[in-house]
């Protein structure tokens, strides 16, 4: 049997006495006030907490909303939603970060006021209670009549838009299109490559270390050792005797060269990510200037990074246990201070799973709070609670499993625990169906079936996603074997890539992310659901923003043609039996006439998906009225 907690022998008479009134389960909470949630600017908060009194007296309550940036504070009312839940709605007016402190006590002229009524309404004598009222009516718009009961500090960060709905394209500068002789890349040339990328429809152009690399076990093709004066290496290995995290590799450009990408990013209506990989070669200027800040083996040569059984010879990882821990840290948020400085406002954050945590939590906030617009995307494919204290440490979007869920089951446990959890108080995730490093194993079959697959799931099931290119849209498919990894890794050497190609997937890509950034319900997490359909080769959920709702249906099976029995939930959506509504689908434009709560479905690996729009009756008697009057 358990037993109860022992309670003190003797009352502290001095003690003030205890409030009846309990505030419980306040959300959104994450550990109790140590971490902030998070929220973007386009959207408002719902703060709710339980409030609970014994009998049958009423409670009330309210909270004071803090504002860290400027001080300034407002207390709402909060309201009665039933089941003794109490909430308001708050839209932030500012970015940054901000606290709560929810306050309740007992309502007793409320109270009074309530079984007022009811004694009248049951024809009882109250003329005692009307004199108790007066008596309560001097103080029943002070709160506080009985001892105020506070709840601990809450706290939200307010993020940019951006940052909870983006599509990310990655591609390596150093790689050319031209048709003439192979040769470096430079970020000037790099700007000629972005009005592909915005036809395409992507926000954010995300660049590998653009920083000098390392010679000193310098990779060749295929991550090689053996090497050639031609070979690059791997821009991961930073830092020679031309720089380290604040230079430009000379093959690449110059700094002026960088502020006129930025320009031409900002001018297409897009923003640049830039990769922070806080490692160094064995020649960057740290490993002379500041030896205390790497881990020496006992023959006194630096440990060079490892995850056995690979080795990753060129690469030292800073020592965060070192007795010189302080100037470390100060010295790595300054890399990230210089490149705000440039314009950057976006950082993808390379393996933040090996580095200190409370470094992150500390470098990030103190970013932060001077620079609230900027978004860090955290890339730890690690173990999943790791991957979520990264997200409560600060980082704004991360990295996810998507890349390695592929059937019915693996999907929906995945995005059920994302969007239904409490990981989604504070972990938005960003899917890649490939990077640089990985070619995972469902695409490594020339099967455009399964590219176009993972396109659709990544780009909507997530309000964030991103691709590696030209790889990903040109179907590159041939893998390093064993492994995930690709065979001639563009991370080792010079690439020419046909943009031009018949096969390329551009197109759809465009097309999807034309009506990610015209349909609101794609661009948020926060009302997505599955829906049934009776074969384990098709998928479907929705996503909706209160007035509209997108239904996407996905053949899993690149190989053979599917069909099934899909359920909607009609009621919810204002619909009823006998009401036939139309499905658009913005894939192909047609049209589907549907009546009742289960329709049949049929996809085709070519094209292997629907993304309907859902007309409702009156919204196709309003549009059939408008075509009229055109």
């Amino acid at each position: 049997m358990f037993k109860s907690l022992p309670l003190p022998s003797k009352l502290n008479s001095r003690l003030a006495r205890p409030s009846r009134v309990i505030i419980d389960r306040i959300k959104p909470d994450i550990d109790q006030g140590r971490f902030a949630s998070k929220i973007y600017l386009d959207e408002k908060i719902k703060l709710t907490a339980h409030v609970l009194v014994d009998g049958h007296d009423l409670p009330k309550a309210r909270v004071t909303i803090r504002q860290h940036t400027t001080n300034e504070a407002v207390t709402f009312t909060l309201i009665n939603t039933g089941n003794d839940e109490w909430s308001v709605d708050f839209q932030p007016p500012a970015l940054g970060l901000y606290s709560f402190v929810v306050e309740a006590a007992l309502d007793r002229y409320g109270t009074w006021e309530y079984d007022l009524e009811k004694r009248k309404a049951a024809g009882q004598d109250v003329r005692i209670d009307l004199q108790i009222g007066e008596d309560l009516r001097p103080t029943k718009d002070e709160f506080g009549l009985d001892s105020v009961v506070k709840s601990h500090v809450g706290y939200f960060r307010v993020l940019p838009s951006r940052a909870r709905f983006s599509s990310w394209y990655e591609f390596f500068p150093r790689s050319v299109t031209a048709t003439t002789k192979l040769h470096h890349g430079t970020l000037t040339e790099a700007i000629e490559r972005l009005p592909y990328i915005k036809k395409m429809g992507f926000d954010i152009v995300y660049l590998p270390p653009i920083h000098p690399i390392g010679s000193s076990f310098k990779k060749g093709k295929n991550n090689s050792l053996e090497t050639t004066p031609e070979d690059v290496g791997s821009p991961w290995a930073i830092g020679n005797k031309e720089g380290g995290h604040k230079s430009i590799l000379p093959a690449l450009g110059t700094l002026a060269d960088f502020k006129k990408l930025i320009q031409a990013v900002e001018k297409q209506k897009m923003q640049l990510a830039m990769d922070l990989a806080y490692q160094c070669s064995p020649e960057h200027p740290y490993v002379k200037e500041h030896p205390e800040w790497f881990k020496k083996r006992p023959d006194g040569t630096i440990q060079y990074a490892e995850n056995p059984p690979k080795k990753y010879q060129d690469i030292y990882p800073f020592d965060f246990e070192s007795s010189d821990w302080q100037a470390l840290w100060k010295e790595l948020k300054s890399v990230v201070d210089f490149w705000i400085d440039q314009g950057v406002r976006i950082f993808r954050v390379d393996n933040p799973h090996t580095k200190s945590f409370h470094f992150w939590e500390w470098m990030i906030g103190s970013v932060l709070e001077e620079h609230p617009d900027v978004i860090f995307l955290s890339e730890a494919f690690t173990r999943p609670k790791l991957m979520a204290y990264l997200a409560k440490a600060g980082f704004s979007q991360s990295y996810t499993y998507f890349t390695w869920r592929n059937v019915k089951w693996e999907i929906t446990q995945y995005m059920t625990e994302l969007t239904q959890s409490e990981l989604s108080d504070f972990f938005m995730p960003n899917f890649w169906p490939n990077t640089p490093d990985i070619l995972p194993y469902n695409l490594q079959k020339p099967n455009s079936a399964m590219f176009k697959q993972r396109l659709i799931l990544a780009a909507t099931l997530s309000s964030s996603y991103g691709i590696y290119g030209p790889a990903f849209e040109l179907m590159v498919s041939a893998p390093k074997t064993p492994g995930e990894e690709y065979l001639n890794s563009e991370k080792y050497e010079l690439y020419q890539w046909d943009l031009n190609s018949k096969d390329s997937l551009a197109p759809l890509i465009e097309k999807i992310n034309s009506f990610r950034h015209r349909e609101k319900a794609l661009q948020s997490n926060r009302n997505f659901r599955f829906h049934p359909v009776d074969n384990e080769n098709l998928i479907a959920y929705s996503k909706s923003d209160g007035n509209d709702h997108i239904v996407v249906v996905v053949n899993l099976d690149g190989e053979t043609k599917q069909s099934g029995l899909l359920e909607l939930p009609l009621f919810d959506w204002n619909l009823t039996e006998q009401d036939t509504f139309v499905m658009h689908d913005l894939l192909t434009d047609q049209l589907f006439s549907w009546k009742g709560w289960r329709n049949f479905i049929e996809l085709h690996p070519a094209l292997p998906a629907h993304i309907f729009k859902i007309k409702t009756p009156d919204k196709v008697k309003k549009a059939a009225n408008d075509n009229k009057r055109v």
